[in-house]
């Protein structure tokens, strides 16, 4: 290959770095060790993974711009050219940082990453890639090699900020929310009127291009799930068309019935699948960020075992995929949401309807909800909507968008 091979890659790099704005961050930036050798930031489409690197690209490598090259590995350069390659070039004139976006375009992915990690010492090496992506131990084995990050939606708090709304409100911890929520709620609660974001939110605020959607969000959404089941998932499992539509239908019957778990064997007749197939699909969609499966402690996800309960992944979808959500689900579809993407484990319990980290009960109402369900159980709340403050064990539903 000629030098002019390579300098196309290195004017889109500089283009899109140059584009790119550095407004708005997502909490992700400031999170990431970016000392790492080799580093992976995982997420569903649309999350923001591409802007997350080129910002930082912009920000740490004003003063060598040639330092760092930025690359999508679904580019049609790809098609007649090597990866390796391109990486030795940039490495042997200086390139001390690569950053391969999308990077489970490559079938190979695993394998030719770890053979670049390995051939140059020094080079520094930052992928991204699908929700879908597993790292398989028994191939190249990068787990060794590597710290990875996974890039949700939005939070409601960083909603806020993107829209200017409130934009010095930092993160909580759970148990700072459970301690002092009262005090938060009427400190931010000051400052604007946050229901009126909150329902602004639940309908088209978590993903980062809303933005740019004005007016046709959910046709942007709804591309983008199709985009999700159509090329990322053909891009990381050996399926065929088939199997593709049978799985967007599963995504469509299930949307419907949420949270109601369906009688699964009714659902793969009518999806002419069998068991093993259809859990398979089923567990992809929660995979693939389309799905939020809760079970509890005695089924066993590994196992691909029935959930006992299904969600879509968050709000925004539910109003894509159903025309008329139910506001309990709209409820718990958030509060699960919002505390899995900020790192807790939640379960379905005996009694109540979330159980997080197996230490906190919480039942999700609207604000006549009562503690008659969950009385009596130690360390139990209520997730109340439509208030701006609570009291005690009664906490507005809201504030649990601002755990990250």
């Amino acid at each position: 290959m000629t030098q002019s091979d390579y300098e196309t890659i290195y004017a889109t790099s500089e283009r899109l770095v140059r584009e790119t704005t550095t407004e708005t961050k997502r909490f992700l930036l400031e999170s990431i060790d970016w000392n790492n050798r080799l580093i992976g930031i995982l997420g569903s489409r649309g999350t923001g993974k591409t802007t997350l690197i080129l910002q930082h690209i912009k920000e740490s490598f004003a003063d060598n711009p040639y330092a760092a090259m930025y690359v999508s590995l679904d580019n049609l350069w790809f098609e007649a050219h090597s990866l390796k390659d391109l990486v030795e070039f940039h490495y042997n004139n200086g390139g001390t940082h690569v950053f391969l976006d999308e990077v489970h375009y490559n079938k190979d992915w695993q394998q030719v990453v770890k053979n670049i990690y390995d051939e140059f010492r020094t080079l520094k090496i930052v992928y991204t890639g699908s929700s879908l992506l597993k790292i398989d131990k028994a191939g190249a084995d990068l787990s060794r090699r590597q710290i990875t990050y996974t890039l949700p939606g939005l939070s409601f708090r960083e909603f806020l900020n993107f829209e200017g709304i409130v934009t010095d409100i930092k993160a909580v911890t759970l148990q700072e929310l459970i301690s002092k929520h009262e005090k938060l709620s009427e400190e931010l609660c000051r400052k604007t009127k946050i229901l009126r974001a909150f329902n602004t939110y639940l309908q088209s605020g978590y993903y980062p291009f809303y933005r740019e959607s004005t007016g046709s969000y959910s046709i942007k959404l709804s591309q983008i799930t199709n985009q999700i089941l159509e090329t990322d998932y053909p891009a990381v499992e050996k399926i065929n068309y088939s199997t593709v539509r049978k799985i967007k239908k599963m995504l469509y019957i299930l949307a419907q019935s949420c949270p109601q778990t369906p009688n699964m064997s009714e659902l793969f007749a009518q999806l002419e699948t069998d068991r093993n197939l259809g859990m398979k699909m089923l567990y992809l969609l929660d995979r693939a960020n389309l799905l939020n499966l809760l079970s509890s402690e005695k089924s066993n996800l590994k196992n691909m075992s029935k959930p006992d309960k299904i969600y879509c992944d968050n709000t925004n979808l539910m109003f894509s995929l159903t025309s008329r959500p139910e506001t309990g689900t709209i409820r718990e579809t958030f509060f699960l949401n919002q505390l899995k993407s900020a790192g807790h484990k939640v379960t379905y319990p005996q009694r109540g309807d979330f159980l997080v980290d197996d230490s906190f009960l919480f039942e999700i109402g609207g604000k006549n909800k009562t503690f008659n369900q969950i009385k009596d159980i130690p360390n139990s709340f209520l997730a109340i909507d439509d208030t701006e403050t609570g009291r005690k064990n009664r906490i507005p539903l809201w504030m649990f968008g601002l755990l990250y």
